[in-house]
């Protein structure tokens, strides 16, 4: 008899442990903005931004994505200025495309960061404060809109996900060709890291971008916030002049399928890219100016060093400033619409370099 209850009580003890480790091998839900996504379910709400004097605030709608197995968080942003309208179109699709039953780990997304600058259509800066959203991260809790929207996003997105991918496109007023952003200011691994993420995505043009700040506190950028945090992190720019075509939401749609395959969120979804354009050495071309810009190039052009790019008159037609390309590289954007002002972009050329091991001389 007491050999018996022995046996029932390791038995127990057994049951018990076997119990305790698959809870904690099981996906938890995720809660934010006082909703709840339970394993394999997907939810949605808004997160708000609290008026201050001089603002009523604003909202963020957003989407959890919950899958049925632990895994990485991918925060996925949109709508970080207002006019880019593609990447928001995208994930629109995606909430509805990605299923939650199948997916390891956990999907977040904003479907617009920007909300004054996405319901007021304007390009660059809020119409609120006058500030650009991907400018002022991480933001702070006692600033102007911009400044609360960063410091939510921060919060919020940025500080639950393990991989951020900040989705924009050329702004209302550009014309661009994809490519994506890969920042290599921060530890290694963490570049490592983001450099399989640009190549999962798949846009065969990547800028080694040697230049964003690496201070937490002062990151500026979107996705430099999440790399200074020591999250992977990337920027990708795919459509642009206002336009919702299906070519630019599709290669979004496709980027994010590919990396959710190479994150093993999901097995199923594109090869990451094998080769790819790297472009070392850009510049965003300015102008000293406030007039009419008239592009004189294309996206994806090649132009030879000193090669004119864009042309700056008064109101009246008088010339005012030519803009050249400081070195032989390919155009990644032009501004394609008349009104500029001054200090504004007219343009961004990259130059091609060998590879990814490209780093500036110092």
């Amino acid at each position: 008899m007491q050999h018996r209850l022995t046996r029932i009580a390791v038995s127990a003890a057994l049951m018990i442990l076997v119990i305790g480790l698959a809870n904690t091998s099981a996906q938890a839900p995720v809660t934010m903005g006082g909703v709840t996504a339970a394993p394999g379910a997907v939810v949605s709400g808004t997160l708000t931004v609290a008026a201050r004097p001089g603002d009523d605030g604003t909202t963020i709608p957003f989407s959890i994505i919950n899958g049925t197995k632990p895994g990485p968080v991918l925060a996925l942003v949109a709508g970080t200025h207002g006019a880019e309208y593609p990447p928001i179109l995208a994930l629109q699709r995606l909430r509805a495309a990605i299923d939650p039953k199948t997916l390891s780990g956990t999907v977040l997304m904003v479907h617009v960061a920007n909300m004054p600058s996405f319901l007021k259509r304007t390009i660059y800066y809020s119409p609120i404060d006058g500030k650009n959203l991907n400018r002022v991260l991480p933001g702070k809790k006692d600033g102007t809109i911009s400044d609360r929207i960063a410091e939510v996003i921060t919060r919020e997105i940025i500080d639950r996900a393990t991989h951020v991918i900040d989705i924009h496109c050329g702004d209302g007023n550009e014309w661009l060709r994809p490519y994506s952003y890969w920042v290599v200011t921060s530890a290694p691994a963490v570049v490592d890291a983001s450099r399989q993420m640009a190549l999962a995505f798949g846009l065969d043009h990547i800028v080694i971008d040697t230049e964003r700040p690496t201070s937490p506190g002062e990151s500026v950028y979107l996705a430099n916030t999440a790399e200074t945090r020591g999250k992977s992190g990337l920027t990708v720019e795919s459509g642009g002049w206002a336009q919702t075509d299906e070519a630019s939401i599709a290669r979004i749609e496709r980027g994010v399928a590919g990396v959710l395959k190479h994150l093993k969120m999901r097995t199923e979804g594109p090869e990451p890219l094998t080769t790819a354009v790297w472009l070392g050495p850009n510049e965003v071309l300015r102008t000293k100016f406030t007039g009419l810009v008239y592009p004189v190039v294309e996206p994806g052009q090649t132009v030879a060093q000193g090669a004119l790019v864009a042309r700056v008159t008064d109101f009246h037609g008088k010339l005012l400033q030519e803009i050249r390309s400081p070195y032989a590289g390919e155009v990644l954007y032009v501004v394609a619409t008349p009104p500029i002002n001054e200090g504004e972009p007219v343009g961004y050329v990259a130059e091609r370099v060998a590879g990814p091991d490209w780093r500036p001389k110092k």
